[in-house]
């Protein structure tokens, strides 16, 4: 996501594309996942996406979420079609405030949704609350059903009711796996890196918070504009490589940016192969890279050597 390294020695190859021999860096992050219903798949994958709007990067956006997978009538607690999301915050309290504001704009306001955890298991200490926050829209006249351990809110709406689980579980995730596709053309990097979300997607417990998993405008650490704590990044910009100290090949004429966070690192680590693999597999591909942080910032190294 933010790279510092701007020429880094090229020494492997993977289907006769330049893999650059370094690392992705992540930092731990806190995570949790809702489970999204509705009358349809449709329905489900309308709430998650407006759920995930705004959610990229938390350098800027209070959270960073995407959805994970689709599920089936089986895997879901009511049994009707539904949607996973995955939500990545700095904290519990922040990640339950925004989690809170999100489920009440989005899922509550959504046709036919119901919204559960996802995250079994966790102390009640790194649990968040949801429906117990929400049922005050109810206006007294919201009901709570205890089945177990679980309570379950149910808010009345124009439709019928909302049923939101009162608790959500968290756990410490990973976030900033990264990969960098360059390609001898926009199209060739597109259709690169859409091959490589594809791939990355076929598995769960990830999840891509940048639009359709992929990112344009990388960013490297800090600006000469003082306000700013992030800026482009410059050595993977083609139009800048006569006026900076560029990283990219001689024919390199697209970059595109994977960011992958996750429920754990080998989940992450899984992820970033499933991607190099696949990007590389892709016709006029000319290089695959990480960003790093010269390793100052994560404890989380992913090194792309480890992973052809």
């Amino acid at each position: 996501m933010l790279a510092v390294e701007t020429s880094p020695p090229v020494e492997l190859e993977l289907n006769g594309v330049q893999i650059v021999d370094t690392f992705a860096e992540a930092f731990p992050i806190k995570a949790t996942r809702l489970i999204i219903t509705a009358v349809s798949h449709r329905w489900a994958r309308i709430a998650a996406t407006v759920l995930c709007g705004n959610a990229t990067s938390v350098i800027a956006c209070d959270v960073e979420a995407a959805i994970e997978c689709e599920l089936t009538e089986a895997e879901t607690p009511d049994g009707r079609p539904g949607v996973a999301v995955l939500v990545f915050g700095f904290s519990v309290d922040a990640l339950g405030k925004a989690v809170q504001n999100r489920v009440g704009q989005c899922i509550l306001t959504c046709p036919t949704t119901a919204c559960y955890n996802g995250i079994e298991g966790c102390p009640k200490e790194k649990r968040i609350r949801i429906g117990g926050a929400l049922r005050y829209f109810g206006d007294g006249f919201q009901k709570s059903k205890k089945i177990g351990d679980r309570r379950y809110w149910r808010i009345p709406v124009m439709d019928g009711e909302f049923l939101c689980e009162d608790w959500f579980g968290t756990q410490t995730g990973v976030a900033g796996g990264n990969l960098l596709i360059g390609a001898t053309s926009t199209n060739a990097a597109l259709l690169a890196t859409e091959a490589a979300v594809q791939a990355i997607l076929t598995e769960r417990d990830v999840a891509l918070p940048f639009p359709g998993g992929m990112v344009r405008s990388g960013s490297k650490v800090g600006s000469r504009y003082p306000k700013l704590k992030a800026s482009t990044n410059d050595a993977y910009c083609p139009s800048l490589r006569a006026g900076t100290k560029s990283a990219l090949p001689a024919n390199c004429r697209a970059v595109y940016e994977i960011v992958i966070d996750g429920l754990s690192a080998d989940a992450v680590r899984d992820a970033m192969k499933r991607g190099l693999h696949a990007a590389a597999a892709s016709p006029d591909v000319l290089m695959i890279t990480a960003g790093n942080y010269g390793g100052k910032l994560g404890k989380h190294h992913f090194a792309l050597r480890e992973l052809l």
